[in-house]
């Protein structure tokens, strides 16, 4: 009897570990120019939480796996924008964006360079 107790409470735990453990995919544009741009986004998001991140030059687009209860998506776009790099969702703030490299300035259309 002590045996199926110790064997129900195992379960208990393993499902309430695996409940919490909530491992999302996703993906989102985020605006940035060259190869600095794609390293900062990607330091930005070097954190508790996000398991593996990819942002394409070409595409702006960001490739994001990260446990929902260690991070939430409105985090993971406030780090973004907090090295000023906009969001689909959210902007940087502008005292940050001024601040980037000249060939990191997105905004501003003639800055098509590449790395």
């Amino acid at each position: 009897m002590k045996n199926i107790i110790l064997i129900i409470a195992v379960i208990a735990i393993s499902l309430s570990v695996s409940a919490q453990n909530k491992t999302v995919k996703t993906s989102f544009k985020v605006y940035g120019n060259c190869g600095m741009c794609k390293e900062r986004i990607e330091v930005a998001l070097d954190t508790k939480g996000i398991k593996e991140v990819e942002w394409d030059v070409d595409t702006k687009m960001l490739q994001i796996v990260y446990d929902s209860s260690k991070i939430s998506m409105q985090q993971i776009h406030q780090k973004i924008t907090a090295v000023g790099h906009d969001t689909e969702s959210d902007k940087a703030p502008d005292s940050i964006y001024v601040n980037l490299p000249k060939c990191c300035l997105f905004r501003d259309n003639k800055n098509t360079h590449h790395d």
